[in-house]
This record gives C-alpha cells, sequence and structure tokens, in this order.
C-alpha cells in the first residue's frame, strides 16, 4: 500500500510540474482584436507589477546588507562595439611621428592658414546653393566658385595657383544634396563623405544670426587609425585661433561611423547653466573612401574604401 501511495505521490508531482511547464498563450493568436487589447493591457499591467516589486526587494537587499549594487550599464550598439586594434593613443610615439610628417602637419605646426574653395556640381540645385552659402558662412575664409561643367582635375592646379589649401565639392541627386567632397591642397588626402539629414538654417525653430567671428571647433570620438586622419582633415578646415567673443562653436561628433555636424552659439546664463541656440546648417555625413593625394578616382591610391556586405556582417565594429 505504501509504494501505491508513493506512486500516486510521485504521479501528482509530475502533473504538477507539467502544469507549471505549460506556456501562456500567445497573444498575437487572439483573433478578436478586443479580447486582444484586453490580454495585452493585462500582461502590461502585470510586467509593470513584477518589476515595481523586484526593485522594492532590491531595495530592502540593500538596505539589509548595507551595500549599493553597481548600476548595470545598459547594452547599446555603441557599449557593445567589437574593440579596434587600430585605436589611438594620442600619446603614442608613433603615432606622433606620424602626424610631425604627414599632409597635415604644416596645417598643424601653424606654417599655413586655411583658405577653402567650395563648389558644386554641374547645374546644382537651389537647395544646393543654399547650402553651400551656408557653408561659407561656418566656414571662416571661404570661397564660393561656380563649376561651370569644369573637371575637377583641373580646377585642383588652378586653386593651387591661387594658394587654396582645400577644395569641397557639394554633389546632388535629384536637386537634393547627397555628398561631400573634401581634398586637401596640395598633396591630399581626399575623403569622400555621404551626406544625409541636411537642414538649412531658414529651416530650424528659432535660428540665431551668424556673425563672422573665428568658432571654436570640437571633435568627439575619433579614436582610430582612420577616425584621427579624418579628424585631423576637418580640423585643418578652421584656423587655429578662435574668437571667444563670438561664442560660435562647429561640434563634429563621431558615432557608430556617422558625424553628426552642429553649429551653435553659447551664453552662459549664470554659474552653472549653459544656453545653446542653433546657427545651422545641421547635417550628418557617413565616410565612404579615404584616399591619398589629391582627387583621382581612376588611378588614386585608397587608404580605406567603405564595403558594404562587411559592414552589414558585424553591425558592431565601427572603423572612425
Amino acid at each position: 500500500m505504501a509504494t501505491k501511495g508513493k506512486q500516486e505521490n510521485v504521479g501528482s508531482d509530475e502533473e504538477e510540474e507539467t502544469v507549471q511547464t505549460i506556456p501562456q498563450r500567445n497573444i498575437s493568436g487572439i483573433r478578436n482584436k478586443i479580447l486582444r487589447n484586453e490580454a495585452y493591457k493585462k500582461l502590461k499591467k502585470e510586467k509593470a507589477k513584477t518589476k515595481i516589486e523586484e526593485k522594492k526587494k532590491r531595495k530592502r537587499e540593500e538596505e539589509a546588507s548595507g551595500e549599493k549594487e553597481p548600476k548595470k550599464v545598459p547594452k547599446t550598439i555603441e557599449s557593445m562595439r567589437v574593440y579596434d586594434e587600430t585605436m589611438v593613443n594620442p600619446d603614442d610615439e608613433e603615432v606622433m611621428l606620424d602626424e610631425a610628417t604627414d599632409e597635415l602637419a604644416s596645417y598643424f605646426n601653424r606654417e599655413t592658414l586655411p583658405k577653402l574653395l567650395i563648389t558644386t556640381c554641374d547645374r546644382p540645385g537651389a537647395r544646393t546653393n543654399k547650402f553651400c552659402k551656408e557653408l561659407k558662412k561656418m566656414l571662416p575664409n571661404a570661397e564660393i566658385k561656380y563649376r561651370r561643367g569644369l573637371d575637377l582635375k583641373k580646377i585642383i592646379p588652378q586653386a593651387m595657383e591661387r594658394d587654396f589649401t582645400d577644395i569641397l565639392v557639394v554633389n546632388e541627386d535629384r536637386k537634393e544634396p547627397n555628398g561631400l567632397v573634401i581634398t586637401h591642397l596640395p598633396e591630399g588626402p581626399t575623403a569622400h563623405f555621404k551626406l544625409s539629414n541636411l537642414r538649412l538654417s531658414t529651416e530650424l525653430k528659432r535660428p540665431g544670426g551668424m556673425s563672422a567671428h573665428r568658432p571654436e571647433v570640437i571633435l568627439n570620438n575619433f579614436n582610430t587609425r582612420l577616425g584621427h586622419s579624418v579628424g585631423r582633415l576637418i580640423a585643418s578646415l578652421f584656423p587655429h585661433d578662435p574668437q571667444f567673443d563670438g561664442r560660435r562653436v562647429v561640434t563634429f561628433h563621431n558615432q557608430r561611423d556617422f558625424v553628426f555636424v552642429r553649429h551653435h552659439r553659447y551664453v552662459f546664463r549664470n554659474n552653472k547653466k549653459v544656453g545653446l541656440q542653433q546657427l545651422g546648417p545641421k547635417f550628418t555625413l557617413k565616410l565612404r573612401s579615404l584616399q591619398k593625394g589629391t582627387f583621382d578616382s581612376k588611378y588614386g591610391e585608397y587608404e580605406w574604401i567603405h564595403k558594404r556586405h562587411e559592414m552589414d556582417s558585424s553591425r558592431r565594429k565601427f572603423h572612425l
């Protein structure tokens, strides 16, 4: 009899286990819309309730132990980034030697002052022309020259004769700016960016007026060897000594290989608070290629080219 009772108990335990492991009904399988919404609201309420209970439980445990739990780092694309071997330490001797002898060394040694030539593709649209005019206001010592059907290879020697240090070419597609080429003279490098999310100053909410003061430049997160080269190329577009009286600042913030460009004026409201006013334009850049020397699409030597399939295979591996 005892053995039978044991067997019955074992059988009941197995039944309880099977009852506990039965999965909940999938809400998406409920065909009635009203019942489905009610079930979803009920599930959401239960989840919120359990979350609050867990939070209270952790708080009680912290008070009992007297030690606070370390805050959990949220899992983001940026925090889960794969480590890149080409991360640059600014104090590295090898990096410092390369910087002292690269194509941009004359600018950083204060031997040359930036003088920029801004041009466009052939027959640019009205929006592209407006963007070039705002770029001219944002970048000190810049001039706009219309292309007039000339090949870029013919423009480069003419620009060198007139002591230009950089050429910026704004490309467009369907009357919308979609690309930016920056080539440093006389020896390069040349960077090709995809341009997106453009908003001119007239499209911003309560934009401020732009002054002629030389702006401050902020470069964020250009940490790899490639990012370091791109950051130095961008920095060479601006004069060395900013005029702090104008309170203008141009920010190039790199995040997940997208460079967010913002132009602000700041004002100190008190000792702790700072106010920002957008001046425009604001846009996003994504590097497509970095080429040694001046622009040469046929015989140029490329340091880096964006490979679409390689980027798709690893969303957490970034290059800048």
